[in-house]
């Protein structure tokens, strides 16, 4: 697919999670860019930054910067960043989860307390704080974006804990679209289907789950990452302006079938 309309020229927009580029964050990044955004584009430790490099530089990234929600002062220094470099921001793409691998792959009951509290913190509560400090960069407005999965709202096996963590996001961001709205701030949860991406493939038979979501898919084939990265930077303009506190599925159909 190719835009030829540009309703995102000028826009400041941060995209959070890619890893290399089969990640559904490099489909946002792809999307906005086409669409006429100015990017922002983060990258995880040493380790990743040779894969996401080449990327950034291919979609002409202006802020290119190492971010791990776990470390202490990282997500700030990228929020200074942007603010210093452009003085605003219009869209924020969080698109980061993590369990351990202990806890992801034993069931729900053999999680560990630390475990839970590790994936909730990296998988929902970095999302809350991006939107703490994004809101006063948008005093015009702007929208929030984070990734779910259909496993938050019903039973997917072996999805385990991060089925009540992507739960949990999904509500937050519904509360934060109610606390941010009068600001004219949006707030989406995007559920795309299953899609071959590093972190799905942690998941236990996840091969499986891929079949079964093409089997069942209305539209009978699975979505890729430019399938949520235009479905996302359609929600950033103005077209969508009173759309906000919604899980938009993009998988297909899949999740309206019993």
């Amino acid at each position: 697919m190719t835009i030829t309309h540009q309703p995102l020229a000028g826009k400041k927009v941060l995209i959070v999670g890619i890893a290399n580029e089969h990640s559904i964050a490099y489909g946002c990044a792809k999307a906005f860019r086409e669409m006429g955004a100015e990017l922002a584009i983060t990258y995880l430790n040493d380790k990743a930054r040779p894969h996401v490099e080449p990327l950034a530089q291919a979609l002409g990234a202006e802020i290119f910067m190492p971010l791990n929600v776990a470390h202490e002062g990282e997500l700030a220094a990228v929020f200074d960043a942007v603010k210093h470099q452009w003085g605003k921001l219009d869209s924020v793409v969080h698109s980061i989860a993590f369990a351990p691998k202990d806890d992801l792959q034993g069931g729900l009951t053999q999680c560990s307390a630390d475990g839970f509290a590790v994936a909730m913190t990296i998988s929902c509560h970095s999302f809350i704080h991006m939107a703490k400090l994004a809101a006063p960069l948008m005093p015009d407005g702007g929208t929030l974006f984070a990734m779910s999965y259909h496993g938050a709202q019903k039973v997917v096996p072996n999805y385990e804990v991060m089925g009540p963590v992507k739960a949990a996001l999904e509500a937050s961001c519904r509360y934060l679209a109610y606390e941010l709205g009068p600001q004219g701030i949006r707030v989406h949860a995007i559920s795309p289907g299953p899609l071959k991406t590093r972190a799905a493939s942690g998941l236990k038979d996840f091969d499986l789950l891929l079949n079964e979501a093409a089997h069942r898919a209305p539209l009978g084939e699975l979505v890729d990452i430019m399938d949520v990265g235009f479905t996302c930077a359609w929600l950033a303009t103005p077209y969508a302006r009173r759309l906000s506190g919604n899980t938009v599925y993009v998988d297909g159909g899949v999740n309206i079938m019993a």
